[in-house]
């Protein structure tokens, strides 16, 4: 079912009925007199701004959106199976051809225009852990080659189970003369370790003729797993070229291992998506925290903090640090910096400079100058609870940006419980006041603490989209608490005897086990105030919110009719196109989304038949050609939505 705003009036039992969502009016005429335009990266382009020059699809228009072609993969694995898929992948555009992975690492080249499959290659991959996941792929042009020759365009992938691998662009095959025989093993370096505590999961990154790889690290597990070395790597043969192993500058090089560079272990990782400066020749990282997450005192392990939880920008040919801005310190939330670092001309003292727009999970969103990293406005270093964990330390002032400020509130208590009935709400309140609730940056500890945001945010890996010309920065946000409450391990409890909706971090080689949790009232809802997810609009010039929604309805976890705009949690992101729109799907309900970037309405609206917890992308490939708009429809393991195999591309009717 397709929904559009109504443009004339309609007779509701129709709408009731039928499903019907507009009528009337025959679609206009194409537009052919706008820009051609592609997607040449994961973020649409180097920078990640996840913005589009295209104007066909307008306000006007987008209510007559159709199916335009759908791809299907295969690749989904059922409902009951422990190690489910998440199909998060946003394509890229390249010579009429899009690029793409499926959540078992098989990488497929489809027609842009038709979808007709061109090729697909299966890396045959020892499977993930829990979650099996691809982000994306990255293409890389041989400057050197000659026309026609193999491997002068290549596809770059990850594979969960720690290889890189290059294939032609044109054919799909190997790149032989990449590493060996096409691949190269990331696991090198790393130590023993067992495989799903270390898996690469988003896009490898190329920035001049170097692909660089980080990778997701197994979250409070344990205080040794592997670290979370960053590495580029020679696009032509697989060489290493550098690794950035982020210990603090004055910490010596390990020996090396017979089978080359070995690297510090529970390090900081960069398990998101990077960006890149080609012309500054700077690599932009969004940094995770140490190992473990949620205790890391004296006696466990040496302090590696300091790279934790920042950005971090490298010098793309050599991996030297170039700078670094640490958005948490001593970050014991798991508050990892995960959004793409998005790369804007943001208007200050009515000059454009050159900036990073750093998203993060706390609901906070730092400005940074390009070449420096210092914030381009006044963030202050705040007072925030102090008494952690025994034997561990807390900062004890935490970086608040001033502009914008905060996104989202930063306080949450007994008297802000909610719940549908006054004994929901009664047996909310009870819930927040035998918890420490001293606001955000409240510590864990043996009583047990209020995390507001939770540990999916604020603002997760789908990060934020920029309109250059409106100044205007879109991103959806997360609003559901998580309580949190170390145990003495001696206390611990057997996994068999874990509740439902309980996460267990077992933090072994320290004297606490972490249990998390979801708030709930008695009737299964959460006990924050909704909305749950938000949309929002931010005016980055005068850092104001100029517009915030309640994003997603309750479709999909109540029964029809009670489909409430609550505002649900999301994944994934936006993408913003010059005529003033906003795509995005993420939210759990299921729906591809358009809305006006300037005001937050929404404008169109279709159910797609699994999750849409990717990004979306758009393009037009010729002057006399539709301008088409592509979303991964597969699902999500954590929010556990509808999974499925599915890329659909929408345009306007020819």
């Amino acid at each position: 079912m397709t929904r559009a705003r109504l443009r004339k009036p309609c007779f509701l039992f129709i709408a009731i009925t039928l499903g019907l969502a507009a009528c009337g009016e025959p679609p206009p005429p194409l537009d052919h007199s706008g820009p051609v335009a592609g997607w040449s990266h994961y973020g649409g382009d180097p920078g990640a701004t996840r913005y589009s020059p295209l104007t066909q699809i307008t306000a006007a228009n987008v209510e007559h959106l159709e199916v335009a072609w759908t791809h299907r993969t295969g690749d989904v694995t059922p409902k009951d199976e422990k190690a489910k898929t998440s199909h998060q992948v946003t394509p890229i555009l390249d010579d009429g051809a899009l690029f793409y992975c499926s959540p078992m690492n098989r990488v497929f080249a489809l027609d842009a225009e038709t979808g007709e499959e061109l090729w697909a290659f299966d890396p045959k991959v020892v499977h993930g852990r829990w979650s099996r996941r691809c982000r994306g792929v990255s293409l890389w042009r041989d400057p050197t080659a000659t026309s026609g020759e193999a491997c002068a365009r290549r596809i770059f992938t990850g594979t969960m189970d720690g290889r890189l691998i290059a294939v032609d662009a044109a054919t799909g095959a190997l790149c032989a003369g990449f590493g060996d025989g096409g691949e190269v093993d990331l696991r090198r370096g790393l130590g023993a370790h067992p495989a799903h505590d270390w898996e690469p999961t988003s896009v490898p990154t190329v920035i001049g003729d170097v692909v660089a790889v980080g990778a997701s690290v197994i979250d409070g597990a344990k205080v040794n797993p592997p670290g979370g070395v960053i590495r580029g790597f020679d696009t032509r043969t697989g060489t290493l070229r550098w690794a950035f192993d982020p210990v603090p500058p004055d910490w010596p090089t390990l020996p090396p291992a017979e089978d080359g560079p070995q690297y510090h272990r529970a390090t900081p990782n960069a398990w998101g998506v990077f960006s890149t400066d080609p012309t500054r020749d700077l690599l932009f990282l969004p940094m995770g925290n140490p190992s473990p997450d949620f205790y890391r005192g004296p006696g466990v392990r040496e302090d590696l903090d300091y790279y934790g939880s920042s950005v971090v920008a490298l010098r793309g040919q050599t991996g030297e640090v170039v700078w670094h801005y640490q958005t948490v310190h001593h970050d014991l939330w798991d508050y990892d910096v995960a959004a793409t670092p998005a790369l804007i001309e943001v208007e200050v003292e009515g000059r454009r400079v050159a900036a990073v727009a750093q998203a993060t999970k706390m609901g906070f969103l730092f400005l940074l100058d390009r070449e420096t990293g210092i914030p381009l406005h006044p963030v202050e270093e705040r007072p925030v609870p102090t008494g952690g964990p025994l034997g561990d330390w807390l900062s004890p002032t935490q970086p608040f940006p001033t502009h914008p400020p905060p996104l989202q509130p930063t306080h949450l208590g007994p008297d802000d419980a909610w719940g549908l009935t006054p004994i929901d709400r009664a047996a909310c309140r009870r819930t927040f006041e035998a918890l420490r609730t001293d606001g955000i940056y409240t510590p864990p500890s043996l009583e047990g603490n209020l995390l507001s945001p939770g540990v999916a945010g604020g603002i997760n890996w789908g990060g934020l989209a920029f309109d250059p010309e409106r100044q205007v920065a879109v991103m959806n946000s997360n609003r559901i608490a998580n309580s949190q409450q170390l145990i003495p391990r001696a206390e611990a409890p057997s996994r068999k005897d874990r509740p439902k909706h309980v996460s267990l971090f077992r933090q072994i080689g320290t004297p606490y086990l972490l249990v998390q949790r979801v708030p709930l009232s008695p009737l299964g809802i959460p006990c924050t105030k909704p909305p749950w997810g938000t949309l929002q609009g931010v005016d980055l010039a005068r850092g104001e919110v100029i517009w915030e929604i309640p994003f997603g309805t309750t479709r999909g976890r109540a029964p029809w009719p009670f489909w409430f705009a609550f505002g649900m949690p999301s994944m994934g992101g936006p993408t913003v196109t010059a005529s003033g729109l906003v795509f995005i799907g993420a939210a759990m309900d299921g729906y591809l989304r358009a809305y006006d970037t300037m005001t937050g309405e929404e404008l169109w609206r279709t159910h797609l038949p699994a999750g849409g917890q990717a990004g979306p992308m758009t393009y037009r490939l010729r002057p006399d050609g539709r301008q088409f708009v592509v979303i991964a429809a597969g699902g999500h393991s954590t929010l556990d939505t509808e999974r499925g195999d599915r890329l659909m591309a929408f345009a306007l009717p020819e």
